[in-house]
């Protein structure tokens, strides 16, 4: 039996598996995922204190003599670095599940499409972990120098373990969010939501915004905010420039255009009895001709017409 393939794009079409075929794929997708969670947890909990150790090194490094970061809550020095050990566990699997997320969908997806989803995937993981290492190595020893000096002299600085944790994991996940700037960008521009032209035309508002978010995710420090908000303006520039590589083209807006509405895509001429939506020439002499006959049917009852 010979395979069906698609008229337009000439690729070949996989037969439709039934809802629950679907869901058995997603569930082992799921339980593999969490495996490999489990077992990359299970190899770092024994390393969970020196995990701590090398996260609290840019405080620690700052704080003053005779001073140590302090456990206030009972289960603090067991929970803290488990919980640690675990979101670690998770942030290195992000490749497995992204992976794990791609096998599910790709089968969906045409052959165009699966070769610009899989670099997104992994550009994406990339700047993820970028971001990451751009707050631990370049915003935490500015911010925590910068917090440390401004303390009132009688004042200890001695921060709580579970407290710094929640702490560097906000900042960890607003950067690792924001170096993901530029792949929002090529998405929508690739959709078809908006053009390289548009957003170059925005950039003023799109800078005010990269400022709003680093005031809204850092601490209300100037210096955390700036370094937020400059990357992210950075990025985006970054962004606006690759994208234009996979900016829609006006015959391709215009196929999809006419496919929403009901109408033939493009190639379809050559079909006489393909639908071709009027030009509006053509509009307006069929209006004409309605309204002509429309007169003619009442002068015609006006008449006295004997069969009315």
């Amino acid at each position: 039996m010979a395979a069906l393939r698609d008229p337009k794009t000439g690729e070949e079409i996989l037969p439709q598996q039934p809802f629950v075929t679907h869901l058995v794929e997603l569930r082992d997708r799921v339980l593999r995922s969490v495996v490999a969670i489990t077992i990359l947890f299970l190899a770092l909990f024994p390393f969970a204190n020196t995990l701590y150790l090398f996260l609290a090194e840019p405080l620690m490094r700052h704080m003053p003599e005779g001073t140590s970061m302090i456990a206030t809550e009972v289960a603090s020095p067991f929970l803290t670095p488990f919980k640690l050990a675990l979101i670690v566990a998770f942030f290195a699997c992000i490749p497995y599940l992204l992976y794990q997320l791609w096998s599910f969908v790709a089968p969906g997806l045409y052959e165009n499409e699966r070769r610009i989803v899989w670099p997104l995937l992994f550009s994406s993981a990339a700047l993820f972990y970028l971001g990451m290492a751009f707050a631990y190595y370049v915003v935490f020893p500015l911010v925590f120098a910068f917090l440390t000096s401004m303390a009132p002299e009688g004042v200890a600085v001695m921060t709580d373990i579970n407290h710094y944790l929640n702490f560097v994991l906000k900042m960890f996940f607003a950067f690792g969010v924001a170096f993901e700037v530029p792949i929002a960008t090529i998405i929508l521009v690739a959709a078809g939501v908006t053009t390289p032209q548009s957003l170059a035309a925005k950039r003023p508002y799109i800078i005010v915004g990269a400022f709003v978010v680093g005031m809204l995710l850092t601490p209300p420090d100037i210096i955390s905010q700036t370094l937020l908000a400059l990357p992210m303006w950075l990025l985006f520039e970054i962004g606006l420039l690759l994208s234009k590589r996979f900016e829609r083209k006006p015959e391709d807006a215009n196929e999809a255009a006419s496919a929403d509405a009901g109408g033939a895509p493009t190639g379809a001429d050559d079909d006489p009895e393909a639908y071709r939506p009027m030009t509006p020439e053509q509009m307006e002499a069929e209006l004409e001709r309605m309204e002509q006959e429309s007169a003619g049917r009442e002068s015609h009852k006006k008449g006295g017409d004997p069969t009315t």
